[in-house]
């Protein structure tokens, strides 16, 4: 196997998740996996969803996928920007969304793809699908979907390392045992994946900038909420 290269949340940017693929060179016999979150808000999550497929990829499924998901279950309401995802899909893309799993363990590299995050109180074998899809922060020791300082990275002792999304910052979120990738591309930011060598661990903080890799967003396709 070649290298492990981790995508931060895509969102239908797939001309900025083109633009990643050509920067690192992706080839044959490397793995590719998204931390969730291919679709929606951009312009293109049919286009992310093809490349995907044409890279043989995993992704674990984010917040934006269970929103179609369970709106297609269920029929819960969607805002008009998921309709219009939701009536664009094709049966081939739907079948990829129901196969993404809530998380994705690479037991070489010694981690855990999440789409949001983990409590750090709680067990991973413990861990409610809600937190891995939504939490952002700790508030009063509870894991939160707000935005705060109190980032439950900083607090997550390992050992298993933590790769996830979601939570759209300038810049990579670097912890010793959790690496955030969602760099904001679709709100004008950069689109960021870890690239790890076979058998790779993630280097630790001083170092782990070395391994990541990022290109521009060619626009602002949303506007950040």
């Amino acid at each position: 196997m070649g290298r492990t290269v981790i995508v931060g949340d895509v969102h239908g940017c797939a001309a900025e998740l083109s633009d990643l693929v050509a920067k690192i060179g992706v080839a044959a016999g490397d793995r590719v996996v998204f931390v969730g979150d291919l679709i929606a808000r951009g312009p293109d999550s049919r286009g992310v969803l093809a490349i995907a497929r044409r890279l043989g990829a995993v992704a674990v499924r984010g917040n934006h996928e269970q929103k179609l998901l369970s709106h297609r279950a269920t029929r819960a309401p969607l805002s008009a920007m998921h309709r219009r995802v939701a009536d664009a899909l094709s049966p081939r893309d739907w079948a990829d969304l129901e196969a993404m799993p809530l998380y994705a363990d690479l037991p070489e590299h010694g981690l855990r793809v999440v789409h949001a995050g983990v409590d750090p109180a709680t067990p991973l074998e413990r861990q409610l699908p809600e937190w891995l899809l939504t939490m952002r922060t700790i508030v009063d020791g509870r894991p939160s979907d707000k935005h705060g300082d109190a980032l439950w990275g900083a607090a997550w002792r390992g050992p298993r390392h933590i790769v996830f999304g979601h939570n759209a910052r300038p810049d990579p979120q670097l912890h010793p045992f959790a690496t955030g990738l969602d760099t904001a591309c679709v709100y004008g930011g950069r689109l960021t994946a870890l690239v790890l060598r076979e058998g790779e661990r993630v280097p630790d903080v001083d170092h782990r900038a070395l391994s990541l890799v990022s290109v521009p967003a060619r626009r602002e396709h949303a506007r950040y909420a």
